[in-house]
């Protein structure tokens, strides 16, 4: 449900590896709830470290990190998983789908894990719900196939049900189209703007695919807020 608390507001916000340099040195970067934000940058610029900061999978090392108006650094880290468990989807860049579960079982996980996430599915089972997302995504029938079985692209999209499962209310996307044909890019684009939108849902969508922006409430350039350069 769309809160009166900006969706990401990050202030003063640096991430470095251990003692490695440091990745992300950004002032402040605040995205309005409800929002479909397209964010873009070249490799090496800091993107996937950005949404692992605030995904809350990465804690800053300075400056702080509100998602959704929770401090994600002064969470203890049982806490943080079942925020992210419950208000998060996340379509990881590499899929992250797990081998030995069917495609079915893939994209209920997060229902099942989180009791807080699946009473949001508005009185449907979650094989249900799984069920009608695969099949608007293309996938009707292969429920009970295991994942390893199918095309990048048709993994890429099962990983895409899982992240909308439950209606969370951050979906974050990490090159969620780099792996569909252009009919496919745009049927799965049109439903993460649907599913967000019946759920009051921020999304941020990273990509290298400038000309997807049009396509979104608001366009950021990560080097323009980045104040560490770019590197190879």
């Amino acid at each position: 449900m769309t809160s009166a608390a900006p969706a990401v507001d990050l202030e003063d916000l640096r991430f470095r590896y251990r003692r490695g340099p440091e990745v992300l040195d950004i002032p402040a970067l605040r995205v309005p709830a409800g929002r479909t934000v397209f964010l873009h940058g070249p490799s090496g610029s800091g993107k996937t470290t950005l949404l692992g900061v605030i995904a809350g999978v990465l804690l800053p090392t300075g400056g702080t990190a509100r998602v959704l108006g929770r401090d994600l650094g002064g969470l203890p880290p049982g806490a943080r998983d079942a925020f992210r468990g419950t208000e998060l989807g996340y379509l990881f860049q590499l899929f992250n789908l797990l081998p030995w579960l069917s495609v079915e079982e893939n994209v209920t996980l997060p229902v099942q894990l989180h009791p807080a996430r699946r009473s949001r599915l508005a009185g449907e089972t979650p094989r249900d719900a799984a069920r009608g997302l695969l099949t608007r995504l293309g996938l009707a029938g292969l429920w009970d196939r295991p994942v390893a079985e199918l095309s990048v692209g048709q993994q890429q999209r099962v990983a895409a049900a899982r992240a909308l499962i439950g209606r969370p209310s951050l979906v974050i996307a990490d090159e969620p189209t780099s792996a569909l044909d252009t009919d496919r890019r745009d049927a799965f684009l049109e439903l993460l703007f649907e599913e967000c939108s019946a759920a009051g849902a921020t999304l941020l969508f990273v990509s290298h695919d400038l000309g997807l922006g049009a396509r979104f409430d608001e366009r950021l350039s990560l080097p323009e807020l980045n104040r560490v350069p770019v590197t190879a």
